[in-house]
């Protein structure tokens, strides 16, 4: 069989980087996109020589609403073919939204959501036209649960459950598979370029290991699972959050994720 590639995006650090060494470890070939070249450059240069796979990287601010475009473009222009895409790259900002920076947040929407929607769409009608092909979205627990201290990000994460659902429906018949991963907490740097470090529950340690939410995560793509939360606790929290009412879950998350020293400004 001839040797497919995966875009991933985010794969400098954290789930995209270990989902990275996932593609890799079943001879994928790798297209890797991110903002910071010399993260990007070295863990190119460790899956190349840990498995002997091509890889290649795209260097992108996915902030900028061309971005997406612009790295779709450089692809074709290369004349690489795209097999699997991993929607990946995300962050967020902490602190309550009265306080929070707007045009922060404005690059965030456009990350999470936009640069989601631009890569799902143009890979989904290559995948149509071939009638194959796997999309693989890094979604969110929090996109099941208000989120006091860190709306936005919750907002967008909801998009994305509502946006797969939906794109999985029209697409149901087809051979493309769509995947939504939902992880909790995840100790990656998400936590310190939101400036959240400080919040209890990251403090205190919590979360799982990147490395075991990517492998859930590309089992459940090579599965063709439509879902998966990542982790027992994280699916007990989901399950309680729908069975209790919102009001409740959003002043159970607002208690979790307080900061330490009781300043909930963001930083």
């Amino acid at each position: 069989m001839a040797t497919q590639t995966a875009l991933i995006t985010g794969a400098s650090s954290g789930i995209g980087r270990e989902l990275a060494n996932c593609f890799a470890q079943d001879k994928y070939n790798l297209v890797l996109v991110a903002l910071e070249p010399d993260l990007l450059n070295q863990a190119a240069s460790e899956i190349r020589q840990q498995y002997g796979v091509e890889v290649t990287t795209i260097t992108k601010d996915l902030f900028k609403r061309d971005a997406p475009f612009e790295v779709y473009n450089e692809i074709k222009a290369k004349g690489t073919q795209i097999d699997v895409l991993v929607n990946d790259a995300g962050q967020g900002q902490y602190g309550t939204f009265d306080t929070t920076d707007i045009n922060r947040e404005l690059d965030i929407i456009q990350l999470n959501i936009g640069a989601y929607v631009v890569f799902a769409k143009l890979y989904l009608q290559e995948f149509k036209a071939r009638n194959e092909g796997k999309i693989l979205f890094v979604g969110s627990i929090a996109g099941e649960l208000p989120g006091p201290l860190q709306a936005v990000y919750h907002g967008t994460k909801a998009f994305v459950n509502s946006f797969v659902e939906s794109i999985q429906e029209e697409n149901k018949d087809s051979n493309v598979t769509i995947t939504n991963l939902l992880p909790g907490i995840t100790k990656t740097d998400f936590f310190n370029k939101a400036h959240m470090t400080q919040a209890k529950n990251v403090a205190e340690g919590q979360g799982m290991e990147a490395a075991d939410v990517a492998k859930e995560g590309y089992k459940a793509l090579m599965k063709g699972e439509s879902r998966h939360i990542a982790g027992v606790m994280n699916n007990v929290q989901v399950g309680f959050s729908k069975v209790m009412p919102d009001p409740l879950v959003a002043a159970q998350v607002h208690q979790q994720s307080k900061p330490v020293d009781g300043d909930e400004s963001a930083r």
